[in-house]
């Protein structure tokens, strides 16, 4: 059955250089498909431009590695991951020996496994092309190619760090956590999403997410859904994991999971002022906020204490004039 939102709509505005601008400034500046504004139950905004509509799917690129991390906490609270301090290889067989193996979940929870991968092509931060021979190797399967998923990953294999004491920003993590789920679930990430929250939030359209050349779901992006089952999903994150008074994702995992630890502060601040939790990032200041973020402007942000969230997907994002528009939202509306 379909969860039904109410709506009220609202008129928001905001400061942005010096002038106050409106969601019809925003749209008209910013390349948006779809933008869904939304507290608790009630749609407050939901655009689209570009010929896009409520029927669309919508790429989430990186905000899939948030879904990922969350499915982590849900196998873990069900005894299928017995621990995230376990190392990757108790669950993949095929990742013993390797670096990445050794590697403990929550490590790679917090992109900070050690093991040097580069997503950017940018020599001069020591990345190159990891990224795309990853992608070459897992996903298109070239002619030359036929390592398979597990083999694709555990080609990365040099350590720099010791887990857990630098942050680097690596898609791979993601994918690593894919394979442990996979392992340890016994299921595919599309069937375990489906049964212990899709259908669960009551989401009103199927939703899709790219398979690897060896059918495995590419967990680091190209998860795909309409906007407002995006809104479900961010509702539900607003709410701590519970919904309609049952918890889905565990109160705790997800307190965690938007919580940087005393003895893990290397996390406070790991780009443009953003901390980061279990593959999810987090606002700074005393107010608990965080958000799921997917290149060029996939943006969930949630503000647990008002149950805000703002949906955005776009084509891109040339400017940080979101971050005012959400600004206001949370003072306007929280």
């Amino acid at each position: 059955m379909v969860w039904p939102f109410k709506r009220t709509p609202a008129e928001v505005s905001y400061q942005y250089k010096g002038s106050r601008a409106s969601l019809t400034d925003y749209l008209a500046r910013n390349p948006v498909t779809g933008l869904l504004i939304a507290r608790d139950d009630l749609i407050l905004v939901e655009r689209y431009q570009y010929g896009r509509t409520d029927r669309d799917r919508l790429m989430s690129q990186s905000m899939a590695k948030s879904i990922t991390g969350m499915l982590i906490g849900i196998a873990t609270a069900e005894g299928a991951i017995k621990s995230i301090d376990d190392a990757a290889e108790t669950y993949v067989p095929g990742l013993k020996g390797t670096e990445y193996g050794a590697t403990p979940i929550r490590a790679l929870l917090h992109m900070s496994s050690g093991v040097k991968f580069g997503d950017e092509n940018d020599e001069a931060k020591g990345s190159g092309d990891d990224l795309d021979r990853l992608w070459g190797d897992m996903v298109r399967k070239h002619w030359f190619s036929q390592k398979g998923t597990v083999a694709s990953i555990a080609q990365f294999n040099q350590r720099i760090a010791p887990p857990g004491t630098r942050f680097q920003y690596a898609s791979i993590e993601a994918d690593v956590l894919g394979l442990v789920l996979r392992y340890a679930t016994g299921q595919s990430m599309c069937g375990y999403l489906q049964e212990k929250v899709w259908q669960p939030i009551g989401t009103e359209a199927d939703a899709k997410w790219l398979i690897d050349a060896e059918g495995f779901e590419v967990a680091h992006g190209f998860f795909n859904a309409v906007l407002r089952d995006y809104a479900r999903l961010a509702r539900l994150l607003a709410h701590d994991g519970a919904w309609e008074g049952k918890q889905i994702i565990p109160a705790q995992w997800m307190i965690d999971a938007t919580t940087v630890r005393a003895s893990e502060t290397y996390l406070a601040k790991v780009e443009g002022g953003f901390g980061y939790g279990y593959q999810v990032y987090l606002f700074p200041g005393s107010r608990r906020q965080f958000a799921l973020l997917g290149h060029l402007g996939q943006r969930i942000l949630v503000d647990p204490p008002s149950k805000l969230v703002m949906v955005q997907t776009a084509v891109d994002e040339k400017s940080p004039e979101i971050w005012r528009l959400w600004s206001a939202v949370v003072e306007q509306f929280g």
